[in-house]
């Protein structure tokens, strides 16, 4: 895959805001058709605005990740009208309230699983036929590892079942032209870090179109995987 997505279909999940949004941007801004997904509506449209706005174009879908059928009629609508995908960036994620293992609700834990774990697994069998019928399908996970973080178990447990659920994916490709790759993000002021740290200096942190940016150069330049950013 190029700089230049001209031509190309890609497809962000958790587009409405932060990293998300930035890689919609600028995945439109280097000539890409972008579908963007995301459960608010306002906020896909504002996006549409802004893309619009810099000669860019985007097909919106308004849904809710854990939506079974949803997904299932997002991957018979690209197959029927496009028929391939070219790049997926995964970036959908639910932030639950910190707490010790002890005490972490179980809807707040059930809700982390079915967002970051079970709809990653839902989205890769919706997808995985249509990247593979792109000439050099790519998918990217946005990962996050805080396994040794005291209070942050919920969260960690359910990216860490879809960093799985990616890099058993990523094996059963290695032999086709599909790529399956994570990127590490740098910290960012994201409405997700807010949740986690309400009073850090948000003004240290890096700028998701920046990080946007060099995700998708490195993404061009075939760095290896993981994606250090």
């Amino acid at each position: 895959m190029t700089d230049d997505l001209s031509g190309r279909l890609a497809l962000v999940t958790g587009a409405s805001r932060g990293l998300g949004w930035a890689l919609a941007q600028e995945a439109a801004r280097r000539g890409a058709h972008v579908l963007a997904l995301a459960r608010t509506i306002g906020a896909l449209e504002e996006l549409d605005d802004a893309i619009k706005a810099a000669g860019g174009a985007a097909t919106l879908v308004p849904a809710d990740v854990t939506d079974d059928p949803a997904l299932a009629r997002l991957g018979a609508a690209i197959h029927e009208r496009w028929g391939r995908l070219d790049l997926w960036l995964h970036c959908a994620v639910h932030a639950p309230p910190l707490s010790p293992t002890a005490h972490a609700e179980a809807k707040d834990l059930d809700k982390a699983l079915a967002v970051n774990a079970r709809a990653t697994q839902r989205l890769i069998r919706a997808l995985d036929p249509l990247l593979r019928a792109a000439p050099a399908g790519v998918a990217v996970l946005m990962d996050d590892a805080r396994e040794e973080q005291a209070f942050f178990s919920a969260y960690a447990a359910s990216k860490a079942a879809a960093r799985v659920f990616w890099s058993a994916w990523a094996r059963e490709a290695v032999k086709t032209p599909l790529r399956v790759l994570r990127a590490l993000p740098p910290p960012m002021p994201t409405a997700t870090r807010a949740r986690f740290y309400p009073g850090e200096d948000r003004a240290a942190l890096a700028d998701p179109a920046d990080v946007a940016r060099r995700l998708l150069d490195a993404v061009a330049a075939r760095a290896p995987d993981p994606i250090a950013l």
